[in-house]
């Protein structure tokens, strides 16, 4: 059954407990219907206090009839809804974005002034393993590393994921026996986006062609691929303590000679791991920027260094390896 699939992963980990104020994010579609349906069946065993948030992005016609249909529902369980209006193609041209790019911008923008305004503690989205699998293969055609295998995390800080472990015909199935009426999405068939053709066209051309439980082969390769990831990790955190000489708020430097004498894939973590301590995110330091700073400082020949972007510089002195941030 999908409830007892759920209260597994709820428990498996650690998702909710007792008197817990879970905002819920709800589009109308299917999943989020599920997602809403299943917290209000455990809301009294829980104690817990519900809320929903909804966002009208103003891109198709069924918008404004899908924000009623979230409202209507809210008001018939009495659970306080929150809609939020926001011109998101306006948006991605403003800040020269894409529209799905944009639109998940604005969405956990949303959920997180929500969460804040009602003093909640957790956010639930109802990505399902369909999800996952769409992630996974979107991550493998950028050319992504281990970390790309990992799919989608069913828990990451407040941000819950209930759903993680039920495919999409479990999901649709429950709505159906549960009359909820959820609301299709149709811009989910416009294969123009990578992920809908990822979902509507190569997903169902492996199951039909070579593999008919390919998602949860993906699982099991994810599943697979975070136990390793995380002991990589683990000798990484251990690593950078054994070799870092100097941490501060805008500068860490690391021995350049122990650098030098590790193997090149915990070179490539430790970097990664660094710039995470500097600022805490990786986010704009590519594979090229990796192979560079391993190539500058294997080199080391005077004082050299390189900017991977507007907010860092690496550079070589004195026998060590400088992270420094730039001042903006």
């Amino acid at each position: 059954m999908l409830e007892e699939k759920i209260l597994n992963t709820i428990n498996k980990f650690e998702l909710i407990s007792a008197g817990d104020k879970v905002v819920i994010g709800v589009s109308g579609g299917p999943d989020s219907m599920c997602l809403l349906h299943f917290f209000i069946t455990i809301k009294e065993k829980y104690n817990l206090k519900l809320y929903v948030a909804h966002i009208n992005h103003g891109i198709r016609e069924e918008s404004t009839e899908e924000e009623q249909f979230v409202e209507n529902f809210c008001k018939k369980n009495e659970i306080e809804c929150f809609i939020k209006h926001a011109n998101i193609p306006e948006i991605a041209k403003k800040e020269k974005r894409g529209l799905e790019e944009t639109g998940r911008m604005v969405r956990y923008s949303f959920f997180d002034e929500v969460l804040n305004k009602v003093n909640a503690n957790k956010i639930a989205i109802a990505h399902n393993l369909n999800d996952y699998a769409e992630t996974i293969l979107m991550n493998v055609l950028r050319g992504s590393g281990l970390n790309g295998l990992k799919g989608i995390d069913p828990k990451n800080g407040y941000y819950i994921r209930p759903l993680i472990n039920c495919n999409r015909d479990e999901i649709e199935k429950y709505c159906k026996e549960e009359k909820l009426n959820p609301r299709f999405d149709k811009s989910n068939n416009d294969n123009t986006y990578t992920r809908n053709k990822i979902r509507n066209i190569v997903i169902p051309y492996i199951k039909e062609e070579f593999n008919p439980n390919f998602i949860d082969t993906l699982y099991r390769l994810s599943e697979i691929s975070k136990e390793e990831n995380d002991f990589i990790e683990k000798i990484v955190v251990q690593t950078y303590s054994e070799i870092v000489e100097l941490e501060e708020n805008e500068k860490i430097i690391l021995n350049l000679k122990k650098f030098n004498n590790l193997e090149l894939v915990i070179k490539r973590r430790l970097i990664l791991y660094t710039v995470y301590k500097l600022f805490g995110t990786s986010q704009g330091i590519e594979k090229i920027h990796i192979e560079d700073i391993i190539k500058l400082c294997s080199n080391n020949i005077g004082n050299k260094y390189l900017k991977p972007n507007k907010k860092i510089k690496v550079s070589i002195k004195n026998k060590k390896i400088i992270f420094e941030a730039e001042k903006q």
